[in-house]
């Protein structure tokens, strides 16, 4: 994919407002596990966090996951919640959180090949074409139902550009002290050092669901797709707890709120239900199990916290964003150390965005500040807790 060497004044001006937020909070950068003791302490440590209630699922065998209630922003129990992994398109819930609002759902936009030009190959797709007008509505149809990238990589140039977008997602993530979140690219696909954690995951999800709209696309079954001329096609939600696709049970009060599959990142989901008035939101990343595995986990999690939710004592909260008057952590001394002598340790299947993969990366890195991954030996300690967690 080729980048034209002039930016222009749009993306200038995006860049100009994105990458100085997001600089300002760089020293806060995550160690080789845990960003900081965001959320408390208790969330920083590997294995199960839970407290006061007893009977977690027995067979959960994702490598991290959190159960938190949506109102309150109370943790009620985690499993290596900053632990920092591939979130597959779950990351698109940040794209939401940035983008959503810039644009009027009746705004309408005719397509060009310039704007869907480098989507990743094999990339979940929903079938946007060249030359057909899409209103802003019928694209986020196609990102939270399909979780389609050529979706995502129009909405992107409206933005100003995918290099814009991804600066402007970094930021959004330092605003929300989501800081185990690197961000690469805004649809989430494979590559190499792209990472979040179920921590931050669930914070992207809490902040969306504040916003009517993304409540609205993700909780939406089906749609009307434009294919040309008056003629449409349908597109259904691939969450299946919404579904009941592929022989799982729907979810009783399920509300959202997004699904993501790579093979680097297997399968990641958040979802959010409520009951008797309570909201809870379940975050599930990288289960063993293919297939619907992610969504059983969920919905074991989900039943467990409507179960336990009025007992469990809080091992941490969902902070507020720091634009919203939430108070600013700071990395630990542990982490500190950490995050001076970290290697990278993400995997990958080594696909890029071209020059625009050094172009995004370094908008990022401006945007992220200088972000540390896992180093082999606490890999070593973190698969030895998932091994005692395996049961």
């Amino acid at each position: 994919m080729r980048v034209s060497s002039r930016v222009s004044r749009r993306a200038a001006l995006g860049l100009a407002a994105a990458v100085p937020l997001a600089a300002a909070t760089s020293t806060a950068a995550p160690s080789a596990y845990a960003a900081t003791t965001i959320g408390g302490e208790r969330l920083g440590r590997t294995g199960i966090q839970v407290r006061g209630v007893s009977g977690l699922p027995k067979r959960l065998t994702a490598r991290a996951w959190v159960v938190a209630d949506h109102d309150s922003g109370q943790v009620l129990a985690a499993f290596n919640a900053h632990r920092r992994l591939a979130p597959a398109s779950t990351l698109k819930m940040l794209f939401a959180d940035t983008v959503l609002k810039k644009f009027e759902r009746t705004e309408k936009h005719r397509v060009t090949d310039a704007d869907l030009a480098g989507i990743p190959a094999g990339s979940s797709l929903v079938g946007v074409k060249p030359g057909i007008t899409y209103t802003v509505e019928q694209l986020w149809q196609g990102v939270f139902l399909r979780s389609g990238n050529d979706a995502v990589h129009v909405l992107s140039h409206m933005n100003g550009g995918v290099a814009v977008t991804v600066a402007e997602m970094q930021a959004k993530a330092a605003d929300l002290q989501a800081l185990d979140t690197h961000v690469i690219s805004p649809d989430g696909f494979d590559h190499k050092g792209q990472l979040s954690s179920a921590y931050d995951l669930t914070l992207f999800a809490r902040h969306g669901l504040g916003d009517a709209d993304f409540r609205a696309y993700c909780a939406t079954k089906t749609a009307d797709f434009p294919a040309g001329g008056k003629k449409t096609f349908q597109i259904q939600n691939t969450d299946r707890l919404l579904t009941g696709a592929w022989g799982v049970e729907t979810y009783d009060g399920l509300i959202g709120v997004k699904n993501g599959y790579t093979s680097n990142a297997g399968n990641t989901f958040t979802g959010a239900a409520t009951r008797d008035g309570r909201t809870l939101l379940v975050t599930v990343m990288h289960p063993k199990s293919g297939g619907s595995g992610v969504y059983e986990e969920t919905a074991q999690l989900l039943d467990w916290g409507f179960k336990n939710a009025a007992n469990a004592v809080p091992v941490g909260t969902l902070v507020d964003p720091l634009s919203e008057g939430g108070a600013s952590a700071t990395p630990t001394q542990k982490a500190a150390k950490a995050a001076a002598g970290a290697q990278s340790g993400a995997s990958g299947d080594g696909s890029s965005w071209g020059p625009l993969g050094g172009a995004g990366g370094a908008v990022a890195l401006l945007a992220g500040g200088a972000f540390v991954l896992r180093n082999r030996r606490r890999k070593a300690a973190d698969d030895a807790a998932d091994g005692r967690h395996r049961r």
